[in-house]
């Protein structure tokens, strides 16, 4: 994990290696939170551009699990996902920008507070 310029460097036995932007990681993290539990149910992540992640732990023998420095830790990212996401960055931006036209809302926006959250000061 690269903090400084907030990447993950990812090699596979295919030679292959992968830099892959913490910000692109939590937007499109494999979670329900983020995902939903089918189509439709997606919640659009915002002001995610400076995440950080602060720890990692492995998931058996077919991924990780990272924790975000904003709270975020139930997305399980198996290789298969990683490397997905790695090799084709432009289409997992792609989406994500325009999952954010498609909700008129700005990358860099903050998230809305949760229902039933304390701080409903937004």
């Amino acid at each position: 994990m690269h903090q400084a310029s907030r990447q993950l460097e990812i090699s596979f036995d295919d030679g292959q290696v992968f830099h892959i932007p913490f910000e692109l990681m939590r937007v499109m993290s494999p979670s329900a939170e983020v995902q939903g539990h089918g189509p439709g149910q997606e919640t659009v992540q915002t002001g995610k551009r400076e995440v950080g992640i602060s720890g990692v732990a492995p998931v058996g023998h077919y991924g990780i699990q990272p924790q975000f420095d904003d709270g975020h830790e139930s997305g399980i990212f198996t290789w298969a996902y990683l490397y997905e996401m790695g090799s084709q960055q432009t289409a997992f931006w792609a989406r994500y920008e325009a999952q954010l036209k498609a909700n008129g809302v700005d990358r860099d926006r903050p998230m809305p507070p949760k229902p039933g959250s304390a701080c409903a000061s937004h």
